[in-house]
Order: C-alpha cells, then sequence, then structure tokens
C-alpha cells in the first residue's frame, strides 16, 4: 500500500460531512461536521457552527475534546480509519505495523476473500472468522475498504466499518461514503461533500494548545 502510492498520495484533505446516526428506536440524528487531516498522524474535526466550540483533534495517537472552545478531556486513541485509510501512504511501513500490532490485530493471520465484486486481502483472521480485528483492503487497488473490530462501546459487540464510494483525488483516493454496522444494523454514516486535497494547512490547526473554534481549516 505504501509503495504503490508514497509518491503520489495527498499531504492535506478537507471535506464536509453529513453525519447521520441511527438510533434504535428509529429516529435518526444528523450533525454537519467539517474535517481536516495533515498527514500522517493528524485529524480535526469541528462540528456545527463555530459559535458551538465544539471540535476532536485526533493527534499522534491521543484524542483531545473540546466543548464550547474549552478542552474537557485528553485521552490516549488511536483511529484505525485515519491509520490504514490515510496515513498507510504517508508514513513508513514499520510504523504502521509498530501500531496496528498495539492495537492487537494478528499480522500472522491473512487470507483472501471477495468484497462487493472485487478480491480483498483480510489481515488478522482466519477464513469465516468476522469477530477478530481484521482489516480488508482492495487486491488490484491496494485500498483500505472494511474494518472490523470489537465496538468501542460494548466489546461484546463487533463493529463494521465500511469504506464506500471510492473515487480517486488527487494522486491517491477518496472514499467519499463510511458505513458503520454493528450487530448486522447500520448504526452511522458518513457522506463527504466540498472535498478538496493538497490546500495548505498550518499545523497549528492540529495543535491542542493553540484550539480556537473560531479559526477552521
Amino acid at each position: 500500500m505504501h509503495d504503490r502510492y508514497v509518491k503520489s498520495w495527498y499531504q492535506t484533505l478537507t471535506f464536509t460531512q453529513k453525519s447521520t446516526t441511527y438510533n434504535p428506536d428509529g429516529t435518526t440524528k444528523v450533525e454537519t461536521w467539517y474535517e481536516a487531516a495533515l498527514l500522517p498522524g493528524k485529524l480535526r474535526i469541528d462540528i456545527g457552527p463555530p459559535a458551538d466550540g465544539r471540535a476532536y483533534l485526533m493527534v499522534d495517537g491521543n484524542a483531545t475534546i473540546f466543548q464550547q472552545g474549552k478542552e474537557v478531556k485528553t485521552r490516549s486513541q488511536v483511529n484505525m480509519l485515519l491509520v490504514l485509510g490515510f496515513d498507510v501512504y504517508k508514513q513508513t511501513p514499520e510504523t504502521t505495523e509498530e501500531i496496528i500490532r498495539a492495537e492487537k490485530y494478528d499480522l500472522s493471520k491473512f487470507h483472501e476473500e471477495s468484497w462487493e465484486g472485487r478480491p480483498v486481502y483480510v489481515v488478522g483472521a482466519d477464513k469465516g472468522d468476522l469477530k477478530s480485528p481484521q482489516f480488508w483492503v482492495d487486491k488490484e487497488r491496494l485500498l483500505f475498504v472494511r474494518l472490523i473490530q470489537p465496538a468501542r462501546a460494548d466489546a461484546s459487540k463487533t463493529e463494521d466499518i465500511r469504506f464506500e464510494a471510492y473515487g480517486p483525488l488527487a494522486g491517491g483516493w477518496l472514499a467519499a461514503r463510511v458505513e458503520v454496522w454493528e450487530e448486522g444494523k447500520m448504526v452511522f454514516t458518513e457522506e463527504y461533500s466540498d472535498i478538496k486535497a493538497d490546500r495548505k494547512l498550518d499545523a497549528a490547526l492540529f495543535d491542542p494548545k493553540q484550539f480556537n473554534a473560531e479559526r477552521r481549516p
């Protein structure tokens, strides 16, 4: 994956995201998120209007949460979607492997499958195992397409995250739709618009100590 795209994949990415939560009672909640990435390792999510001051900064394995423009929590958190969908193309394979192993993916397990009519590599699980932490990669394009892992809110449940609607973008690719399934039901979707790659982004935008809700990427 790294060798295929390291020289061409974009360095930065911004887009507007329609986030839809599907509740158990059949209702839905829709929010607008504004996302920016500086690869590898940096993701900023601003939620709603700047006046709300709501944001997440995910930087080098840590997540910092802001409410009303003020930091309310910081915790260690690896965003595997960022690692496998984006960082893998811009950081050394050794770095990616170290992160994957630390997140308890068994790299000794590997097999091939078919996903949405295309051949894929599956890393982290034996054939027929749809419970163990694993990621799926399109065999031809070498793009991340699926992640299966224990659900963050309830580890007894399985979360199935799918990168859909891939299209070429600035020497790389972008999946313009993400679906999150839990126990066979879709619980969350992301739909991207106003997509821009390789904009110049100030690294300070991703620094929790310099956070300013009014200063967005």
